[in-house]
């Protein structure tokens, strides 16, 4: 099979295409033909290790020193049962799944991918194309089990920071959902989309501070991480409850209620009351130009890769 591999850390340069055995599954698992995974700025850290001194020891110490020790990145994958272990119940050959790889060796830059039956895989929704279902598996699973924390009741009044990227866009759907009052914080060019995902305001940053107009929120979502304590505890209620999308999420990746989550929005988006947002779609021989789009930190939603090897 063709996997995309990680030959060192560096520029996007450094992904090369390489022939490898098709894997096998084992008794519990189920051998996935991949159709559609993700390009992440989390895939593009752990490529490029561009982080503080610090972090990048830290980083080396547990991804590999000289290089990454799973060197075919891709943490979400849809596709395909093309084959199942002797065990397996749960799934049957042609089933039309999508799975998190982010704690089973990641693997989602190649052709198949072997997971265990029980561990993160759920019949995709439905209504949804591969490259449509894809994407949930990371903003959406991580934007589900943040909000979980703060509760959300009809009335709450939450504001989203980085309403346009792939976490926030599943944020706006979700706290909306909930019946919360959402408020929507992106730049000029994305106002729009964040209106279009149900948010009841929108703040362009460029031209407006929202921690400046008065207004207190009973949740206030960060969802790229970019807010200063100075920006946000002047706008949170006394009783109110700031999130991080970095320090809440910790376990989002493997937990005893993942597959809970999983099903939860695969419900939603069956109903139509949640969907993805797609910036740009890429071949899998062109994952190296997603990676330098990404890379950017301009990306709206997810970027996506079609995996269409035959």
């Amino acid at each position: 099979m063709k996997a995309m591999v990680t030959t060192k850390y560096g520029p996007p340069e450094v992904l090369q295409i390489i022939e490898r055995d098709k894997p096998v599954p084992k008794a519990n698992e189920v051998l996935i033909k991949i159709k559609a995974t993700t390009v992440s700025m989390g895939d593009v850290k752990m490529r490029g290790l561009n982080l503080p001194i610090g972090q990048k020891i830290a980083a080396r110490l547990f991804l590999g020193f000289t290089k990454p020790r799973k060197d075919v990145l891709g943490m979400e994958i849809a596709g395909e049962i093309e084959e199942v272990g002797e065990e397996v119940t749960k799934f049957k050959v042609g089933d039309k799944v999508f799975a998190s790889t982010f704690w089973v060796g990641l693997g989602g830059y190649a052709e198949y991918k072997c997971m265990p039956e029980y561990d993160i895989v759920a019949i995709k929704p439905s209504n949804m194309s591969f490259e449509q279902a894809v994407p949930v598996l990371g903003g959406g699973l991580t934007a589900a089990k943040v909000l979980k924390i703060a509760d959300i009741q009809t009335g709450k009044k939450v504001l989203i920071y980085g309403a346009s990227g792939n976490v926030g866009t599943y944020a706006v759907q979700i706290a909306k959902y909930l019946g919360a009052e959402v408020t929507g914080v992106c730049s000029t060019r994305n106002v729009e989309l964040v209106e279009s995902l149900g948010a009841d305001r929108v703040i362009d940053y460029k031209t407006e501070d929202f921690s400046k107009n008065e207004e207190s929120y009973d949740v206030i979502f960060d969802a790229v991480d970019m807010l200063t304590p100075e920006k946000w505890k002047g706008s949170l209620k006394e009783s109110g409850i700031h999130l991080n999308v970095n320090k809440h999420s910790g376990g989002v990746g493997k937990s005893k209620d993942h597959l809970e989550y999983m099903l939860f929005l695969k419900e939603l988006m069956e109903e139509g009351k949640l969907q993805s947002v797609i910036d740009k779609t890429y071949a899998f021989e062109q994952i190296p130009e997603a990676h330098k789009y990404v890379e950017t930190g301009r990306k709206r939603g997810c970027v996506v890769v079609t995996v269409d090897l035959d």
